[in-house]
């Protein structure tokens, strides 16, 4: 440790010792961290305890993302993916639609469909019932990763059943699991000002991702970090996931996403190099109770992907195919990796690259 720490004041010092022996870092200690300029120390401490808990492996899935509807009654300040019912390009697709699609892209090996879209309020619950239950029977071998917590939220004030009532009806469907998306930052006052208002809180998320650890569901959790939010929300962020993961359990994997900015946004709207790479590590320290960081090169681009992995990520994502939330905000990284393509990026960074399913079982080791 000593190597580490060399040149660093009190604070990092006692920080670094705290990781040395496992003791769980306190929302002062993250905030400090994000305050610091020392971003090689703190990538040094975040690898130390990624090494510790997944070794040199870094995690993959060949997975597919679908997006079954574009319209959505919310109107959050950092979308430009979502339309209005009539709007030019809104879409509601029929399952046959969606088999269209899907048998132009499917191959062997294909693990996971993750399905994300718009809180549709013109077409019943039934409709994202039926969506699962098609792509269940067609395809039964692949796992269904659907509907974020705030989807949830909405399917329940559109069907007037309860949280629970909702998601075992969708597990009875096929569900296996849900994505992480919705959460943004669990802070009331941005959620307010970004106009989540109608949106699932943060208390409803959070209860929503704990109902689903009880009913037995593994489920993602994320960050949407770069806007407004304040450097202690997006530790306090982390503390919530971190103390709901002490109660349940449930928490597979955290993905810190940057905020992407409107396409066409000059370079200097998007999150900077650093601040990724510092919340990746950060996230790494803070979440000592949930297994894998996932880096995103959807948002992160290729590159910055391979140092993320020496940041503490021990997951790169999938193949997706064609990613359409980020990059209708301007993403500017590759729609999808092959599985080759991931390979090489993992193997590139020094790392042993390994195919996994949803739930993190090793298909390959490479």
């Amino acid at each position: 440790m000593s190597t580490i720490i060399s040149g660093q004041d009190r604070r990092m010092a006692e920080i670094a010792e705290k990781v040395e022996h496992g003791e769980r870092l306190t929302l002062e200690d993250g905030v400090f961290l994000y305050e610091s300029d020392d971003l090689p120390t703190i990538g040094q401490l975040a690898n130390q305890v990624n090494l510790r808990k997944n070794g040199k492996k870094v995690y993959f899935v060949d997975n597919m993302s679908l997006y079954f509807t574009n319209v959505c009654e919310e109107h959050c300040a950092f979308c430009h993916f979502r339309r209005d019912e009539g709007q030019p390009g809104a879409y509601t697709l029929s399952p046959e639609e969606m088999f269209e699609y899907i048998d132009k892209h499917y191959h062997p090996g294909l693990q996971e469909f993750h399905i994300t879209g718009g809180h549709n309020a013109n077409v019943p619950f039934e409709y994202y019932l039926e969506n699962i239950r098609a792509l269940k029977k067609r395809y039964p071998n692949i796992t269904i990763k659907a509907h974020t917590a705030a989807e949830i939220e909405f399917f329940s004030r559109l069907s007037g059943v309860s949280y629970k009532e909702v998601l075992q009806q969708l597990m009875d469907a096929g569900l296996g699991t849900m994505p992480g998306g919705g959460a943004e930052i669990l802070s009331d006052r941005y959620r307010k000002k970004m106009h989540l208002v109608d949106k699932a809180s943060t208390d409803q998320w959070l209860e929503i991702q704990r109902t689903a650890h009880k009913l037995g569901m593994k489920t993602h959790a994320t960050m949407l970090f770069g806007s407004i939010e304040t450097l202690q929300e997006r530790i306090q962020h982390m503390i919530y996931l971190r103390e709901l993961q002490d109660e349940t359990g449930g928490f597979m994997v955290f993905i810190p996403n940057a905020v992407q900015p409107a396409s066409g946004a000059s370079l200097k709207r998007f999150v900077s190099a650093t601040d990724n790479l510092k919340t990746i590590a950060i996230s790494r320290l803070m979440l000592d109770n949930i297994q894998h960081i996932k880096a995103y090169f959807i948002n992160l681009g290729t590159q910055l992907t391979q140092i993320a992995l020496n940041f503490g990520a021990s997951d790169a994502h999938g193949t997706i195919i064609q990613e359409r939330i980020s990059h209708a905000a301007g993403a500017l990284s590759p729609e999808g990796l092959t599985r080759d393509e991931l390979v090489f990026l993992i193997k590139g960074a020094g790392r042993i690259p390994v195919e996994r399913d949803t739930f993190y079982n090793e298909i390959k080791v490479y």
